[in-house]
């Protein structure tokens, strides 16, 4: 399955994680979301979110205007 896109830009917190924990619950386990975020709280919360749910952080990194996340969906 490719990768879904996620584009949370202009969002403010707790946004980008409650719209992000929604995007994977219609996904199925080992599936994978891209995130992209302008906020700057995403840079701690999305990876403590994946932590707290059993979501893999595949890669993170900081982009021009933002964040771009790459997450597996956990079992």
């Amino acid at each position: 399955m490719p990768d879904t896109v996620l584009d949370l830009k202009g969002l403010k917190c707790p946004l980008p994680v409650l719209k992000t924990r929604k995007a994977l619950s219609r996904l199925d386990a080992g599936d994978s979301l891209t995130v992209l975020t302008t906020d700057p709280m995403a840079e701690i919360d999305i990876p403590h979110f994946c932590k707290e749910n059993g979501h893999t952080l595949l890669e993170a990194e900081r982009t021009d205007k933002g964040h771009r996340f790459l997450l597996r969906k956990g079992a």
